[in-house]
């Protein structure tokens, strides 16, 4: 039962996360997190992290980590089967009718239409993600003084090398080392 339903949500994500693998976040969030309560907020953005580190699409390796962390070896499959055949159906179905009647300006009007929605799907998951990583905590303190000073540090540290135009994966190295450096040292001091 457990493959069945993986299998249904990770469709579901699938059908309505235009935009890319950004835009699934908040939506396997709500599903996994949420509405299942099969991983808490702080497992989720561990997911998303490790998603994005590794090779492949960040939907599809979102879905087959979450899909392990619930099920094992079935529920990775599951879920990464689900979020992949609304997309390949989709993908076969619009590319049949680009080529066949060329650009269709109803379907460029959905298209020019969905993508606020998509800005606005990513803006939520990043706020979850900020008050995680700046509050240690799935939802806003009472008390938005207890900032984190590690998640702080990391985080302007992180925004000033994205606009330098420093590469991910030396963002991503040099912020999980940072993170170990200032984790050691607070342990100890």
């Amino acid at each position: 039962m457990i493959y069945l339903l993986l299998f249904w949500e990770f469709a579901k994500v699938a059908i309505f996360c235009v935009g890319g693998g950004y835009a699934s976040m908040p939506l396997i969030q709500s599903a996994v997190v949420d509405t299942y309560h099969w991983m808490s907020l702080g497992e989720f953005v561990d997911i998303f992290t490790i998603s994005q580190m590794t090779p492949g699409p960040i939907g599809i390796n979102a879905a087959t980590f979450a899909g392990q962390k619930i099920a094992g070896f079935g529920g990775a499959v599951c879920a990464t089967v689900g979020f992949c055949t609304p997309s390949l159906i989709i993908g076969i179905a619009l590319t049949r009718l680009f080529f066949s009647y060329g650009d269709i300006g109803a379907i460029r009007g959905i298209l020019n239409g969905l993508r606020p929605a998509v800005v606005a799907l990513i803006a939520a998951a990043g706020i979850s993600f900020i008050v995680l990583a700046l509050w240690n905590t799935e939802t806003l303190p009472a008390d938005l003084t207890t900032i984190d000073p590690l998640g702080i540090i990391i985080l302007t540290g992180s925004l000033v090398a994205v606009r330098r135009k420093i590469g991910v994966i030396r963002l991503l190295a040099g912020s999980g080392i940072i993170g170990l450096l200032l984790g050691i040292a607070q342990q100890y001091l």
